[in-house]
């Protein structure tokens, strides 16, 4: 037998295994971008029944480039298949690339910091065994995805070509970041690491993306971007199927990297080699150890907003030129319905506000850190000293909170600064006067978390809840045409535009009262309930 062979021994039981226990993990992924794109054919009709509507609609969004920053370029919103190809196509694929790069997470690195791998590794398992189930089942859930999207979509109303076409860019993004992840899973010192790598360079890819595609940049960088490939594709306004042979292509190169990379590390250990600790704890208070632990998220989060101030930014910067140069927007202009002013405020706001929502993440994410800490068991130890219950829990509160407020006033100032060097209207206090009216609703996201984790840990994955309403009610009610009452649900409808005449500020105050409510119900459910529970 040669030793490639043997390095996958026992790969076909284990992968039964894995899809028995993880499969179901990924089912969600699977159902919320089936949900996404068959939610567009249906209510696409209904919401915008005539020509006149749907041509307001492309008007509208091209008045907001924000949106392209999200969801990519409308290439055709006068058709249902057009419009799911706008706002599905991004957007799941993102989430499908999300669910592969936790699937091969689990089956590789976090199963050697738990100690499973190496009770398999102890029988007859090879080496790599554990790499290739995890790869292909994020593969598997990846095909999934798109096949099960794609048909339910075209069942819902839309057109069958152009429908496979869009599921099977779901699938192409979860292939490639199925390949990241396997070769993050080889470079981080843990499964946190790595996962954290992988989803760091799916952001980045994101990120440049919209940031390209928003501002017109040439083609060539849409085509040295591998998440610009599925664009390409243009489901709907074109149903090119050639771009997704580029994917498959770099998935290839991707695993077998990952696979080089595996026979050169040592087991539980990553190519980047973690630090020893100091010989004596200098740890002494609650808040101290929820920084600790929370630091290296801490530093990326930090990156991540530098790089998002810039990119944003510069965005600003530019405009005045890119609404200048928009057909709908001058139409929009003509008719008296806003100035170029109100439109630059609008788009400073619509930005931060989604600068907030991406910061909140980083809150969510410090709470729930609270929760794997207490079922791995190191918080009792603590607790059973001096330290009570609920300073612990007041300290990790208040870090999530104060990362939250440092990650929106460090982007806030970027774009303040940026634009305050050109001519778009706006000064470097309006931009951070509207960059810190913006932080109670990011306070009141991330204090859904505090009382989930506090009061209901059984439910604390619900936490992201308040992160996916935020977004979807931000970005995407106000062009559904949905009633305020709906639109309020999102804390960052609040949000009041500081650089009109007159703003309304007692928005801010209510979702002041709302998260002071939610943390007191946290703060005492951590207080009474039982640890682990």
């Amino acid at each position: 037998m040669s030793t490639a062979t043997a390095s996958l021994t026992g790969v076909r039981p284990l992968l039964r295994a894995t899809v028995r226990h993880d499969g179901r993990l990924f089912a969600p992924w699977v159902g919320v971008v089936t949900l996404l794109s068959a939610s567009s054919v249906i209510v696409y009709p209904w919401v915008f029944p005539d020509l006149a509507d749907r041509r307001l609609l492309a008007v509208t969004i091209e008045g907001n480039p924000a949106l392209g920053l999200v969801f990519g370029p409308a290439f055709d919103l006068t058709t249902v298949d057009g419009f799911n190809a706008w706002r599905s196509l991004a957007l799941g694929g993102f989430l499908v690339a999300l669910g592969a790069i936790f699937a091969v997470t689990r089956a590789t690195r976090a199963q050697e910091d738990s100690g499973q791998a190496e009770l398999l590794a102890s029988g007859v398992m090879g080496r790599s065994a554990r790499l290739l189930a995890g790869v292909a089942l994020a593969l598997g859930g990846s095909v999934a995805a798109g096949v099960v999207s794609g048909v339910v979509t075209a069942l819902c109303g839309g057109a069958w070509e152009s429908s496979l076409l869009l599921g099977a860019t779901f699938t192409a993004t979860g292939w490639m970041l199925a390949g990241v992840a396997a070769v993050t899973a080889q470079l981080g010192s843990d499964a946190r690491t790595a996962s954290s790598l992988a989803v760091a360079t799916l952001g980045a890819l994101y990120a440049l993306r919209g940031f390209c595609t928003s501002l017109d940049a040439p083609s060539w960088t849409i085509w040295v971007n591998p998440l610009g490939w599925t664009l390409e594709t243009r489901p709907a306004s074109g149903d090119r199927w050639a771009p997704l042979l580029l994917t498959v292509a770099l998935t290839l190169v991707l695993v077998a990297v990952a696979f080089v990379l595996q026979g050169r590390r040592d087991f539980g250990q990553g190519s980047v080699a973690q630090r020893p600790g100091p010989a004596r704890g200098t740890t002494r208070s609650p808040w101290r150890l929820a920084v600790r632990v929370n630091r290296a998220p801490i530093i990326t989060w930090a990156l991540t907003f530098v790089v998002l101030g810039v990119v944003f930014g510069y965005f600003t910067t530019s405009i005045t030129d890119v609404l200048s140069g928009n057909a709908g927007v001058q139409q929009v202009l003509a008719s008296g319905a806003s100035t170029p002013g109100a439109l630059t405020g609008a788009f400073v706001r619509t930005v931060l506000s989604l600068v907030g929502i991406v910061a909140s993440v980083a809150g969510v994410q410090v709470m729930l850190k609270v929760r794997a800490e207490e079922l791995a068991e190191r918080v009792e130890p603590l607790l059973a000293g001096a330290i009570t219950r609920t300073r612990y829990y007041a300290s990790h509160t208040a870090l999530a909170l104060t990362v939250v407020t440092g990650c929106v006033l460090l982007a806030g100032t970027l774009v303040a600064l940026l634009a305050s060097r050109a001519d778009v209207g706006l000064g470097v206090g309006e931009v951070l006067l509207q960059a810190t009216a913006t932080v109670p609703a990011v306070w009141t996201v991330v204090a859904l978390s505090v009382a989930l984790v506090g009061a209901r840990p059984v439910a604390s994955l619900a936490s992201w809840a308040g992160v996916v309403m935020s977004f979807m009610l931000t970005l995407l009610g106000p062009t559904f045409g949905l009633d305020d009452w709906v639109l309020g649900i999102s804390p960052f409808w609040h949000v009041p535009d500081t650089t009109a005449a007159a703003p309304d500020w007692s928005g801010l105050g209510w979702l002041t009262l709302v998260t002071a409510l939610l943390v007191t119900i946290g703060l005492r459910g951590f207080r009474h309930r039982d640890l682990t529970s």
